[in-house]
């Protein structure tokens, strides 16, 4: 069982901040105890609030900024602070940016021991308007006395560190077909005539603004079709919905199950289930800067989705093997490498598995694991394989750098390392690296 952390005193102490850290928050020290405090930037000088004692840390809120860093801006979400999904809104994009890359650089040294000194290009995106993909709570609507409302519902986020609901009615990282569909389904479920058992509304929207819709529930509806119409009402752009239970399999379908999206010259087919990068701007450029320069044999595109990197490598090798566990998304994986004439297979399969049988020597590896990072005996398996080049698409520079140390140890080194910030106003980064044998 989780312990709690032991309550503090909540009397203001004052403190400077030292750093940024991966998560949002700042760093500061005072009389040997380490706090870490969010919405705060280097160079500051604050009263913060303790709030919880770990074992080697207090985490601590922000009580009056005494002497705010010059990189300081007005956040323009009337949600910040009480929203989680932003940490960042407060400091302006260049310094967001610049925090980022002295992130990763200190997370890979102090965790990986991968002291990389060379450059760290930052592919920066327009800071706002980029989701392509938004996933919305539902819950009762509450009246301006703070009680829950009998019928309506609301649409939201959770609040930071918590699972508690923040109801919105606008959010600044939207595409504009998000930010539409956000309030026309504000508008429709403050009707009262929706199921009040629903649970989350997830919309991704392609860049004709075609909408691919999906509604959780506990338990489905009784019928769900009038649910799916009223959906397709509100949202006239809808391509597609699909109506699933949290606690079972079952299903209901509307619509052709998926949509088509272009990235650049390529078009992918993403279903209801399948994931795909959510940040508009940067999805050619990703694409494009991952398999640009690259040419051979045979190319190995592990956890490949539905197919981002694997279809443009189908024109600069021989084969292409893409692999994916996801049933859905292998599903669609291998509809567009069919599509795009792409020789080679797609596999539905633990990449674990798959590389257990496999024994030819890959000119090119590319990695996209999940933010736990790759398995350790995925990583085993590419390196006896020895690939000409590997190339780690990764989320979490904490995997990443535990990841790097293991191919530095068998021999691999960096080539090149490029930060992408697919998620401005957040703390999260994602990281390019291309590694190859030591000489």
């Amino acid at each position: 069982m989780k312990r709690p952390g032991r309550t503090v005193s909540t009397k203001p102490i004052p403190l400077e901040i030292e750093k940024l850290v991966y998560g949002g928050a700042g760093l500061a020290r005072s009389e040997g105890v380490t706090y870490f405090v969010p919405f705060v930037l280097a160079g500051e000088t604050i009263q913060a609030r303790p709030l919880e004692r770990k074992k080697n840390f207090v985490r601590a809120a922000v009580a009056e900024i005494e002497r705010p860093a010059p990189g300081r801006v007005a956040a323009p979400c009337p949600y910040f602070t009480v929203c989680g999904g932003c940490q960042y809104q407060h400091i302006g994009y260049e310094g967001q940016l610049e925090a980022k890359r002295e992130i990763l650089r200190e997370t890979l040294g102090r965790l990986g021991g991968v002291n990389w000194d060379g450059p760290i290009p930052v592919h920066a995106s327009p800071p706002f308007g980029y989701r392509n993909r938004a996933q919305w709570k539902v819950r009762p609507a509450k009246n301006a006395a703070g009680e829950t409302a009998s019928g309506p519902l609301a649409l939201g986020y959770f609040r930071a560190g918590s699972n508690n609901f923040c109801a919105v009615d606008q959010c600044a990282l939207l595409a504009p077909p998000l930010a539409e569909a956000l309030g026309a389904l504000r508008a429709k479920l403050g009707s009262g005539r929706w199921p009040a058992t629903m649970r989350e509304i997830e919309v991704f929207a392609e860049p004709e603004a075609s909408l691919l819709v999906n509604v959780s529930f506990p338990t489905l509806p009784d019928a769900p079709r009038r649910v799916a119409g009223r959906l397709r009402e509100a949202l006239p752009s809808v391509r597609s919905v699909l109506l699933r239970e949290t606690a079972g399999e079952r299903m209901e379908l509307d619509g052709p199950g998926y949509l088509d999206y272009a990235v650049g010259p390529a078009r992918y087919r993403v279903g209801h289930m399948s994931f795909f990068q959510v940040n508009r701007f940067l999805l050619e450029e990703m694409s494009r800067t991952v398999t640009e320069g690259l040419a051979g044999g045979l190319a190995l595109d592990l956890y490949a989705g539905v197919g981002l990197f694997s279809v443009p490598l189908g024109s600069r090798f021989e084969r292409v093997v893409a692999v994916e566990a996801d049933p859905a998304a292998a599903r669609d994986l291998e509809l567009n490498l069919k599509a795009a004439g792409v020789a080679g297979q797609a596999v539905n399969a633990e990449a674990g598995t798959f590389l257990e049988s496999s024994k030819e020597q890959p000119d090119l590896v590319i990695l996209d694991p999940p933010r736990a990072g790759v398995q350790p005996e995925v990583l085993q398996s590419v390196v006896r394989l020895k690939p000409r080049q590997i190339t780690y698409v990764s989320c979490d520079p904490a995997t990443l750098a535990r990841d790097l140390k293991e191919f530095s140890a068998a021999g691999y080194r960096i080539s090149a390392l490029d930060l992408f910030d697919v998620f401005p106003q957040t703390f999260h980064i994602e990281t390019l690296v291309q590694l190859t044998p030591e000489p």
